[in-house]
C-alpha cells in the first residue's frame, strides 16, 4: 500500500510538465507559443486598449503582489477593512514603518512601546516515571 500511494499525485498539481521552450516562464515562449484570442474578447481588449492610452497611469507597470489586508484575510481570518464596531467599510490610509513614529503613537495612547522581555526556553518538567505510578488505586 505505501508502494502506491507514493504514486498519487499531490492535489492541484499538474501531471505534465514542461521544459526547454515550453515552460511556462521561458522567456521566448511567446514567440514560440500562439495565444488564441476569442472574437468577443478582442473587441473588448480593443476599447480597453484604447481607454489606456489616455490614461495616464498606462504607463505604470502592473503589479502581481497581493495587498496586504488581502493575505490577513486569506491567512489568519482576518479582515481590517471592515470595522469591527459598526461593520462599515475601512480604508488603509498607510502604513507606519518608522520605529520612532511608532513608539510616539503607543505612548500618546498609553500603550507599552516596548516589547516584552523575552524569557529563554526551558526544558521539559522533571518528574520521574515512578511518580505517576506511586499513588495507590483501590482495587474494585
Amino acid at each position: 500500500m505505501e508502494r502506491l500511494a507514493a504514486l498519487i499525485p499531490r492535489p492541484k498539481i499538474h501531471l505534465t510538465r514542461y521544459h526547454g521552450v515550453l515552460a511556462p516562464h521561458y522567456k521566448f515562449r511567446k514567440q514560440i507559443v500562439k495565444q488564441v484570442v476569442p472574437a468577443d474578447s478582442k473587441a473588448k481588449t480593443d476599447s480597453l486598449k484604447s481607454m489606456a492610452s489616455n490614461d495616464k497611469k498606462s504607463h505604470a507597470k502592473k503589479s502581481n503582489r497581493i495587498p496586504w489586508a488581502n493575505l490577513l484575510k486569506r491567512v489568519f481570518d482576518i479582515d481590517i477593512t471592515i470595522c469591527p464596531k459598526c461593520r462599515g467599510k475601512v480604508r488603509i490610509i498607510s502604513a507606519i514603518e518608522d520605529p520612532a513614529v511608532i513608539s510616539k503613537i503607543l505612548n500618546h495612547l498609553g500603550l507599552p512601546s516596548t516589547p516584552p522581555r523575552l524569557h529563554p526556553a526551558r526544558g521539559p518538567p522533571d518528574c520521574e516515571q515512578s511518580d505517576l505510578f506511586s499513588q495507590d488505586f483501590p482495587d474494585y
